[in-house]
């Protein structure tokens, strides 16, 4: 279910602790671990030292509660407050060949080397990750609904994703990938059920649905 902007404004009390001492804070967050098609995409984003929220952004949280008319105004609004940010794109095949699990990982590393700078302290959504530079980290389990640089790295990754999809929905339109962005829908199983699967798909995802 999606939500437009009734929940408590995330604030910047987490970097507020690193702030200080640490200006380059970043945000990380992946969107697309768990469809069966598609890639998986991340974002880093890194706010002004001491920033605060203004206007839209004050309804900024995770991205998969925000009504999608909502996540797109917030992701522009991101794009102009933020002093830097980066996004990188993993490709079904990719995932295949690595698993997903490392995919992502590259996908949030990718995302990071995507900025301007380095960043000095990186904020990472989730409960594991691993660096491909030395620099200092954290993870926050559901920090996409409690740390406002991850929330927006969230919105970023999220709305570049289902860009993504909806183009390939064109290309590929029995799927309806402009709908499910690859996620596992009755729908979208009975497509693959009906039509196979198309180079979009992850090869390496089973489905118990058909039998495998």
């Amino acid at each position: 279910m999606v939500r437009s902007a009734q929940h408590e404004p995330l604030t910047t009390q987490y970097e507020d602790r690193y702030w200080t001492d640490t200006p380059g804070i970043c945000g990380i967050d992946e969107a697309g671990r768990g469809p069966l098609a598609g890639p998986v995409v991340a974002a880093a984003v890194v706010f002004p030292r001491f920033y605060r929220p203004e206007g839209i952004l004050r309804q900024l949280n995770d991205s998969k509660i925000l009504a999608p008319s909502l996540r797109a105004s917030l992701a522009d609004a991101v794009k102009e407050a933020s002093l830097d940010f980066g996004i990188s794109v993993i490709d079904n095949l990719t995932i295949d060949r690595m698993n997903i699990l490392q995919a992502t990982m590259l996908a949030m590393n990718k995302a990071v080397l995507c900025l301007d700078k380095r960043p000095d302290y990186l904020m990472v959504d989730g409960n594991r990750f691993r660096p491909d530079l030395p620099i200092p980290f954290e993870t926050f389990v559901k920090g996409d609904s409690r740390v406002f640089s991850i929330a927006a790295a969230s919105v970023l990754a999220k709305t570049e994703r289902d860009r993504i999809m909806k183009t390939y929905a064109e290309e590929y339109p029995l799927y309806g990938f402009d709908k499910h962005f690859g996620y596992p829908t009755k729908a979208h199983v009975a497509a693959i059920e009906k039509y196979g699967r198309c180079p979009l798909h992850r090869k390496s995802f089973r489905l118990k649905a058909l039998g495998e």
